[in-house]
């Protein structure tokens, strides 16, 4: 619903805000643009909905920072932000706090804090809560907090909101219970959802869900307002170099004369731990960032990373949305998987700044990458109605654990599908996991292809950017439909950027003996899967005796020995010895690691493949040869109905398919440390029943040794 007010409300609404704006900024001569005021008008005056999509640094939380000042002096509720990150919530509340907005946050790290929080809603005194879109499926947040946030909140912000759509290249499941959340406010309150990076699909899908009501019917009254996407400060380019060691030296020649402190993406967690160790050992002032880093880290290193105290952070997209600060450069080692990604971080930089540098290093292996994430897609129909057979007729909830053991789906897919079901009505989840709502609920396979297509059309496009002669910000503006996309100006194929592809031969040797440096340390398994009783297996609790630490040349997305092994374990390469450069760097990795023996090993026993009997075989009696101990046995295969890869998405579901398919034909001596040889690893459960099972015949120590990790 929408109010027509007076060209005298109107002004005097306008010369509030600006007074507000200045309060915000801490700024006399601050002024709102019209496209902000216009915003701010449709949301505090008019009472409408409305989509905002402009660029970063454009001002957006202006925009519902001043409306909620201009509705709370109207007499409305507080405003429900929903932030996708911590980042962005200590930001908003610093933010709003110049203004005497007074904010709170309700997040995972402050549960002790969220009963006093919700006695201060319902006493008045908060202007501004920000919640993240996980509590928005807690069933004591959705059951008891959600519905008198609906009916008493004065403004709904949805922030980064193209995650809302599954079109979106960050779409988040979470968000989808804003679909409901939506319909169910009562009618005359606003709501603005704001992003950067959305292109007309995904802009017409987030207005289209913004103007549902609770009746089913659509508001056609949805302000959408797309600005352009140009960023004036970003130079943008692409530096094509042929090896991993040329990228990394390119790095370690060229960080610092980049301007100010920027951001390094990485493709992988991986990659960030091994660029910033590369780095620091040339002196640059580098630290790794990702998604398991510890929050106080996190909260530690942007700090470090806004104050200048750093050159860079190497992270993974984890540094992403909601992360505030002037930066001076954003440099990508390996491509995102599309322009929309790409444009989102590199927006990261030239806030505040009048220059700022972007690079981009694309990788060979980026393909690979972007393959691997596009496998975890919405599972197939036939696991989601196996996971709705199991809630069926399950008498009680079901805990995500217990649902591994019934579903080959891993944790987090598991738990994604689990979501969009919930939002879909489908399933619920309650105190104590899960149920199904015996809703009928159909598998939109259709709209699933189409998004799939979707991203292969988006890597595609990736491509084509670092192919383009053209100028690079048209290029990535054309992508997200910006209407007024022009040359820049500014990018290297414009003339505007000038970068150096040399490398020197210091940098490229110490890049090339890091990358050939091999060792990647196996962590056992510690504990088993719960619910493995579900499965008919007695096992539970602590592994009491299991592996010892284990070592791997290195991991398959490792920039070093991580080509070679995918090219060695491509399913087109057909079965043979140990390649040579591989065989040495075996060696290499069993010279390091026999330092942190307690005991020598007496023996080996190889895990035999189905795939890969000759290369697992050379393995062990190269082993053998070259340390003088027997092969005393196999972890055989006994049944060979079971396929090599059963059971791998989750845990629980692979103990069993390992315990099925294999067992122990050796003769362990007593006593023995034992060698357990494998070719790659990819859960670790076959090397941590294969341990147990020769710990239970008598040996003191079990070491795995594989080629290669997959993660």
């Amino acid at each position: 619903m929408t109010t027509t007010a007076s060209d005298d409300v109107r002004l005097t609404a306008r010369e509030a805000a600006e007074r507000h704006l200045r309060a915000l900024v801490g700024r006399d001569d601050a002024r709102l643009r019209e496209d902000q005021w216009a915003a701010i008008e449709a949301l505090a005056v008019d009472r409408r909905r409305a989509l905002v999509v402009q660029r970063t640094g454009w001002g957006k939380s202006a925009v519902y920072f001043v409306a909620t000042k201009l509705l709370r002096e109207a007499g409305a509720g507080p405003t429900v932000i929903v932030s996708p990150l911590l980042a962005l919530m200590r930001n908003q509340i610093a933010a709003a706090e110049r203004a005497g907005i007074r904010a709170v946050t309700i997040n995972s790290t402050n549960i002790d804090q969220w009963q006093p929080i919700h006695d201060q809603i319902h006493a008045g005194e908060v202007d501004v809560l920000l919640v993240s879109p996980e509590r928005l499926n807690n069933p004591g947040f959705r059951d008891e907090v959600l519905p008198r946030l609906a009916a008493t909140c004065g403004l709904l912000v949805v922030d980064e909101a193209h995650c809302i759509s599954d079109w979106g290249h960050d779409f988040r499941p979470d968000y989808r219970r804003l679909r409901t959340l939506l319909a169910e406010l009562p009618s005359g309150i606003p709501v603005l959802a704001t992003t950067a990076t959305a292109n007309a699909r995904v802009t017409d899908d987030v207005a289209e869900q913004l103007g549902v009501h609770a009746d089913g019917s659509a508001d056609s009254a949805v302000l959408v307002q797309r600005g352009t996407l140009d960023r004036e400060s970003l130079r943008l380019g692409v530096v094509q170099l042929t090896t991993a060691e040329q990228r990394l030296a390119w790095l370690a020649d060229h960080l610092a004369e980049q301007p100010g402190s920027g951001i390094v993406y990485c493709l992988t967690v991986a990659a960030t731990q091994e660029v910033a160790g590369y780095l620091r050992d040339r002196g640059l002032e580098v630290a790794a960032y990702s998604g398991q880093t510890e929050a106080d880290e996190r909260h530690a290193l942007e700090q470090a990373l806004v104050e200048g105290r750093v050159k860079a952070l190497v992270a993974t997209s984890a540094l992403g949305m909601g992360f505030d600060a002037s930066l001076g450069f954003v440099i990508n080692l390996g491509a995102p998987s599309s322009p929309v990604a790409y444009y989102q971080q590199v927006g990261r930089a030239g806030r505040g700044t009048d220059d700022a540098t972007v690079v981009l290093l694309p990788q060979v292996e980026d393909r690979d990458i972007w393959a691997y994430f596009a496998s975890l897609g919405f599972p197939r129909e036939e696991q989601v109605r196996e996971t709705l057979a199991a809630l069926a007729g399950s008498d009680r909830p079901l805990s995500t654990a217990t649902l591994e053991t019934r579903v080959e789906l891993g944790r987090n897919r598991l738990e994604s599908m689990l979501k969009v079901l919930d939002v879909d009505g489908a399933v619920q989840r309650v105190q104590g996991g899960w149920v199904a709502t015996g809703r009928p609920w159909s598998y939109d396979a259709e709209r699933y292809a189409r998004v799939a297509e979707a991203r292969e059309r988006e890597q595609q496009a990736m491509l084509g950017y670092l192919r383009t002669t053209e100028c690079r910000m048209r290029y990535l503006r054309e992508q997200l439909d910006d209407p007024d996309a022009a040359d820049c100006g500014r990018c290297d194929n414009c003339g505007g950027l000038t970068l150096s592809t040399s490398v020197s031969e210091a940098a490229v040797a110490e890049a090339g003996e890091r990358l050939s440096r091999p060792g990647v340390v196996l962590e056992p398994r510690r504990m088993w899967p719960t619910a493995l009783a579900n499965l008919g297996l007695d096992l539970k609790g602590k592994i009491a005796e299991g592996a010892e630490p284990g070592r791997t040349i290195a991991r398959l997305t490792d920039l070093g020995h991580g080509q070679a092994l995918r090219a060695l374990f491509r399913e087109d390469t057909p079965d043979g010895p140990v390649p040579p450069s591989l065989a040495r760097a075996v060696m290499d990795v069993m010279k390091d690691w026999s330092s942190e023996w307690t005991s020598r090993p007496d023996a080996i026993v190889v895990v035999e493949s189905a795939t890969r009997p000759t290369l697992t075989r050379d393995l062990a009696d190269g082993l053998a040869r070259v340390m003088q101990v027997p092969v005393v046995g196999t972890w055989s295969i006994r049944d060979g109905s079971v396929p090599p890869r059963a059971g791998q998405s989750n845990s629980a579901q692979r103990v069993a398919a390992v315990r099925r398919r294999g067992g122990l034909d050796a003769d362990i001596p007593p006593g023995a440390t034992v060698l357990l040889v494998d070719d790659q690893v990819a859960t670790g459960w076959t090397l941590t029943v294969a341990a147990t099972a020769i710990r239970a015949a008598g040996a003191s120590a079990v070491l795995p040794l594989a080629l290669a990790t997959q993660g």
